[in-house]
């Protein structure tokens, strides 16, 4: 195990060091990737995402996705993850009750199931759809995440998945499940590993899957200091994956410590202005490839806001798609995540 911290700290008055008024006020927001969680030292939990929605963003509607929070202490080990999903569909519940504003927290539920278990994951995936108000309710689909590197700096401890698990049998026979049920795939991995992914995508050319983080960007360990090296690789590998239609891309993530930007080591949090310098070529590589009608953005908080505050990442993502016309802001901001995750409300065309 590595002795690193996975995640970048979180630090509230460092973030106060940089405040901005939102941007395009009105643009309606879907934000298709966030998690909540109660570890020690660091809570995240409805106050605090609403917290940082209430910052001046028009967000209507998240998705949570899996993050080992609320699993259940009892029970099969292959079932306790179900916990997270029956978590997650309360605090939806509480905000479907219209108590806490406009806006839908965990309208759509991604969780985890170990996919590796083949044929044994068809219980675990109904209980999961169960859990989260069943066939019509909010369980959108799994994530087992992939992030495999022979360098332990880049890995998080609790995630050390094999090389080849995408290309496993036992994963392929689990994921199998996936597509038979209408859920489906959250993939989280590394740049080098897309071609597996695109691999995956054209062997189930009908379940869909979303590639997150604009694809796993590294900048760190072995990768520090070969930025145009790894654009590179990536943009090939992005290109080849956009050819598989089941497949999007969450354009987002880039706060994390992987990619090596470096913000946080900043005697002040960077503006929007900042980030978006930094964010440009990936975000706009994943729409170039992808097309924004299979991007949508994302906040992936609260692992980025080590690096800059939930108002001033949606600040960045605005400028970038500045250019963009109405129909390609609609889609790169709520109506991609609408389509994908089948939220209700929203129009999906």
């Amino acid at each position: 195990m590595s002795s690193h911290q996975p995640y970048l700290a979180v630090r509230p008055d460092w973030l106060a060091t940089q405040r901005e008024e939102a941007l395009d006020p009105g643009q309606l927001i879907i934000d298709p990737h966030h998690h909540l969680w109660d570890r020690p030292g660091w809570r995240y939990l409805l106050d605090e995402i609403l917290a940082d929605i209430r910052t001046g963003h028009d967000v209507r509607a998240t998705v949570l996705v899996q993050a080992r929070a609320m699993h259940r202490a009892e029970g099969p080990e292959a079932m306790k993850p179900v916990g997270e999903t029956e978590f997650a569909n309360g605090i939806a519940a509480m905000c479907a009750s219209g108590g806490y504003g406009d806006v839908r927290v965990c309208a759509g539920i991604v969780g985890f199931a170990d996919l590796r278990l083949g044929d044994a994951i068809r219980p675990v995936l109904d209980a999961h759809v169960t859990a989260g108000g069943g066939p019509e309710g909010r369980f959108r689909g799994i994530r087992h995440i992939a992030t495999w590197d022979p360098e332990p700096e880049l890995l998080n401890p609790a995630y050390l998945p094999a090389e080849d698990m995408l290309d496993s049998p036992g994963f392929r026979a689990g994921f199998a499940h996936l597509g038979k049920l209408g859920l489906s795939y959250d993939a989280w991995l590394y740049f080098h590993q897309i071609p597996r992914l695109t691999a995956l995508a054209r062997a189930f050319p009908e379940t869909p899957i979303v590639l997150n983080h604009c694809g796993g960007v590294l900048g760190i360990g072995r990768f520090a200091g070969k930025r145009g090296e790894v654009f590179a690789q990536w943009s090939a590998a992005m290109r080849d994956l956009a050819a598989c239609p089941n497949v999007m891309v969450k354009v987002g993530g880039l706060g994390m410590r992987l990619p090596g930007f470096g913000f946080e080591a900043r005697e002040r949090a960077p503006s929007s202005e900042e980030l978006a310098e930094a964010w440009r070529p990936w975000m706009e590589g994943c729409i170039a490839a992808f097309g924004p009608s299979r991007c949508m953005f994302e906040s992936n908080f609260p692992v980025d806001k080590g690096s800059y505050s939930y108002a001033v990442g949606w600040n960045a993502m605005k400028r970038i798609a500045a250019g963009a016309s109405e129909a390609e802001k609609a889609d790169l901001f709520w109506r991609s995540a609408a389509r994908f995750y089948r939220l209700p409300g929203f129009p999906a065309a």
